[in-house]
């Protein structure tokens, strides 16, 4: 299997242990990614100012994906119901959509439909599949208690998404299991990270991450679990920073390759283990050899 990565524009700067534990992983697990240096913006941050513009940078990255006849893959949520909304989009009929495929055109590019967006998880869980990870685990995690963190623009608007039941997904829970530990219950699960209010109304942004992290503690998670960039620097960066404010204890945030990739047996400095912010070394005393 071979997918087209697209890494976003805040991984490469922010997160790069997410890039390189999903890297090591896929390795580990035979599916190949392809760089493609044409890659632009998803349009995410631009979407609800100038939807032109949105839909022409999202567009052009389908396009470009589909010239060089390969799903996409993106790791980041936002960068993935971006593309989705675009591909949704396009495949409608109206001027407008007509607009944006005349202006791929002008830059050589068309869009057919025919190669999908995908996100790492989905990768994960449809195409390679529980049994065949379960397959190259070499170590497993036992009594360890995970808070799963969905994250927005994966479940909803889920027409578009196509990711999972939004009001009882189950994907990521499952993908936890496979590694021994256990996905448990929470209440605010499916709620937001809090990310999209930071730099607007900061103490809305913490509170909302403070209830997670809270409800989290009450069930009894060890860690939180997430899959996106944005999610992953509201749980580290932003919670270290409401930690030195406040003295509250932390609920450490681990990016779901960085699970997985113990579990296959990659050393921790590949996955980036020391690279959060909050430390989250001590998951290594849960893992068990197989």
């Amino acid at each position: 299997m071979k997918y087209a990565l697209f890494l976003g524009c805040n991984i490469p700067a922010r997160v790069i242990q997410y890039e390189t534990a999903a890297r090591a992983v896929m390795r580990k697990l035979g599916i190949q990614l392809v760089d493609n240096r044409d890659f632009k913006c998803c349009g995410y941050p631009v979407r609800n100012l100038d939807r032109k513009a949105f839909l022409l940078s999202a567009s052009e990255n389908l396009a470009r994906a589909e010239k060089s006849g390969l799903n996409i893959m993106a790791l980041c949520k936002c960068c993935f119901g971006s593309l989705k909304e675009a591909e949704h989009f396009l495949k409608e009929e109206g001027d407008f959509q007509e607009e944006i495929k005349h202006a791929l055109a002008q830059k050589g590019l068309r869009y057919e439909g025919k190669f999908e967006v995908k996100h790492f998880l989905s990768v994960l869980y449809h195409d390679v599949g529980i049994d065949e990870i379960e397959n190259n685990i070499s170590k497993s995690f036992k009594g360890l208690k995970i808070a799963t963190h969905y994250g927005c623009h994966a479940l909803r608007p889920s027409k578009v998404t196509q990711f999972d039941d939004p009001v009882a997904p189950s994907l990521f829970d499952k993908l936890v299991e496979v590694t021994g530990a256990d996905s448990i219950d929470y209440v605010s699960k499916l709620e937001c990270c809090g990310a999209p209010a930071m730099g607007v109304n900061d103490d809305l942004s913490m509170d909302i991450t403070a209830k997670k992290l809270t409800n989290g503690k009450k069930a009894g998670a060890d860690y939180l679990c997430a899959a996106c960039p944005y999610c992953q620097l509201q749980f580290d960066h932003v919670q270290k920073m409401m930690i030195s404010r406040n003295g509250s204890e932390a609920l450490a945030s681990i990016v779901y390759p960085q699970l997985l990739g113990l579990c296959l047996g990659i050393d921790e400095e590949t996955l980036g283990i020391h690279m959060n912010q909050i430390d989250i070394t001590e998951i290594t005393s849960f893992l068990n050899q197989e």
